[in-house]
């Protein structure tokens, strides 16, 4: 059976420092994903997580048994939006819209999608979310990226500092805050974090 290590064949993707800005270019990828609005610390966003790994997992499972291919799952990423970018410093996390998402290997079909959703639903895993969950190749290509470490909350400064990097560099947005969450919440203390964070761009 073929192992592979997604994050790493996609290395370049992964790769930033702390204070530093880089521009990398993004290439069309699969990706599953679910939208979302409000508080990621509610319960929407929790369910939405949910059906999101649920189905990650039958399809890595599914991937072993059909396409004879064992794979790392790569981290959850995050794309985030408001009706005013100032809604992220002033973190008024209600007003928030979202869309999580996890990366696939290029041998993931619909059909298996398809049948994943279902598995996951049988076994009562991520309600009605289930629903909203989707397959999609998603492109962004040029972008700049930074690493942030330290808590999701304290973000918002380096924020900053990657748009007015964009600006002094002759760029413009182009597309939706984006996040790579290189760390497990769950296991790592909150002053410890590493968060990528990435905005798409175009050459003004």
């Amino acid at each position: 059976m073929r192992k592979i290590d997604l994050k790493r064949e996609r290395k370049p993707l992964y790769i930033a420092s702390a204070g530093q800005f880089v521009l990398i270019d993004v290439p069309p990828l699969p990706f599953l994903m679910i939208d979302g609005q409000g508080d990621p610390n509610g319960e929407g966003f929790a369910e939405a997580m949910q059906a999101l790994f649920s189905v990650a997992y039958g399809l890595k499972f599914m991937s072993k048994v059909e396409c004879d291919l064992n794979y790392t799952i790569p981290p959850m990423e995050g794309l985030w939006w408001a009706d005013r970018f100032d809604r992220f410093y002033d973190r008024d996390k209600d007003l928030w819209s979202w869309r999580i998402m996890v990366p696939q290997p290029d041998t993931i079909t619909p059909d298996m999608f398809a049948r994943a959703v279902v598995g996951a639903g049988r076994k009562g895993k991520g309600g009605t979310a289930l629903g909203r969950l989707r397959l999609e190749t998603w492109a962004e290509g040029l972008s700049v990226q930074t690493l942030h470490v330290g808590s999701y909350d304290d973000e918002g400064p380096l924020i900053a500092q990657l748009h007015q990097w964009i600006a002094d560099n002759g760029l413009s947005e182009t597309g939706h805050h984006h996040e790579i969450y290189l760390s497990d919440p769950r296991r790592t203390a909150p002053e410890k974090l590493k968060t990528l964070l990435r905005q798409p761009v175009q050459r003004a």
